[in-house]
């Protein structure tokens, strides 16, 4: 595995990271973005539940990770050089014991071979529901812009989601909520997982 050198913060319940000290090294490493495990950190900070998750850097600690989380579990490569991580087998979903964990690490380290990679995060396998993305980015006109949008395939592929110039009101989220293409799926539309 090419690593980038350092072990980044990992979020565990009831471990909080330091939220500025994530941003000072994603802005020290000149990127735009922040990388899931770093984005689920900040969340936590917030009160804000997240499936959790824990960055490995080898089989062993993945399939030790993997049980003491309890299975079924996710395995996403840790890099930043991968924005999306279900681009080319970056995400190995309902991995369900350890021989499947460590088969998983080796096939993520190997689509990513050509990549740095910071290591392998291992979550708890949400359960089905509906995805939401919620994103922020600084434009350069408008200052801070929030996006809200279904998440997983409905954001890359639909790409069903709604921007706003912060800061905003209760009233302007929910309207963000209510506009997009896929809010009957929000409201409770039946969909089958």
């Amino acid at each position: 595995m090419k690593s980038t050198g350092k072990r980044h913060v990992s979020t565990n319940r009831g471990q909080r990271s330091d939220t500025a000290g994530i941003i000072r090294r994603s802005r020290s490493e000149k990127r735009d973005y922040l990388m899931e495990h770093e984005s689920k950190a900040i969340l936590e900070n917030a009160g804000i539940e997240t499936t959790g998750t824990t960055v490995v850097l080898s089989e062993d600690e993945a399939a030790e990770t993997a049980r003491g989380r309890g299975f079924p579990v996710v395995l996403k490569v840790v890099s930043p050089d991968v924005v999306h991580t279900t681009d080319a087998s970056g995400v190995k979903l309902n991995v369900q014991n350890d021989g499947d964990v460590r088969q998983a690490y080796r096939d993520i380290l190997s689509a990513f071979s050509d990549r740095k990679i910071a290591g392998v995060s291992v979550q708890k396998m949400a359960p089905p529901g509906v995805e939401a993305i919620v994103g922020f980015t600084r434009d350069e006109s408008f200052g801070p812009v929030l996006m809200f949008g279904l998440g997983g395939i409905f954001a890359e592929v639909l790409k069903d989601v709604t921007f706003r110039v912060l800061p905003i009101t209760e009233d302007c989220a929910r309207e963000m909520i209510e506009e997009i293409k896929g809010f009957s799926i929000l409201a409770g539309y039946r969909v089958d997982s």
